[in-house]
């Protein structure tokens, strides 16, 4: 079976517009919205939504928070249209309750899929409420995410706001295709940007 090919998906979308768009996009961290900042600043207001209460200890979070907004800060130097910055709440309850039986589960497995959902679903929402055009992720952008769990996982929000008469889209994409992780390794490197060296959880230990 012949797997669907996101980024052109999200390409088509992009072509089709008239003006410029709002963008609610979810962010793991700097160096993974890097390279996604820059590929869509041209076409979307992107406001960045850190919302991560995946990752462990809280000093890790807060350094990967830091950085982030660091990186927009330089961004923003060079860009018209600015990026915003909003923090969503950092709340490891919440993320426990949500991978509930599946704590002992290795990177890549349905712990990773409940914790893209716990995620997203919230960005939905909050994308929603507060009127933007589209919502979207880094977490594609990755070589160790499921892109097609996590623009599964879009779709199934977006068929819920349309439901509840919404006008919010999901932004479906690939964005490690077309060299965008390499990408974002050399933007890493010339934004002098911490990179750490596990996602956020660490089953068997802190979960």
């Amino acid at each position: 079976m012949q797997k669907t090919n996101y980024n052109e998906i999200m390409k088509e979308t992009i072509k089709g517009f008239s003006g410029r768009k709002t963008l609610f996009l979810h962010s793991c961290c700097g160096p993974c919205s890097s390279a996604v900042i820059e590929k869509l600043a041209n076409f979307f207001n992107i406001t960045i939504f850190y919302y991560n209460p995946n990752i462990l200890p809280f000093e890790e979070y807060e350094k990967r928070k830091e950085e982030q907004k660091r990186l927009i800060v330089k961004l923003n130097e060079n860009l018209l249209n600015k990026i915003n910055f909003v923090e969503g709440e950092y709340k490891v309850e919440s993320f426990a309750c949500a991978i509930k039986g599946y704590e002992a589960l290795e990177e890549g497995s349905e712990r990773c899929k409940q914790c893209y959902q716990f995620r997203l679903q919230k960005t939905a929402e909050l994308a929603s409420e507060k009127g933007f055009g589209y919502f979207s992720t880094t977490l594609s952008v990755s070589p160790h995410k499921n892109a097609t769990w996590i623009n599964e996982i879009l779709l199934e929000l977006g068929e819920k706001l349309k439901k509840e008469n919404s006008k919010t889209l999901p932004l479906l994409a690939d964005f490690k295709k077309e060299n965008g992780y390499l990408r974002s390794l050399e933007l890493a490197k010339e934004y002098n940007l911490y990179r750490q060296n596990y996602c956020g959880c660490r089953p068997n230990k802190d979960v």
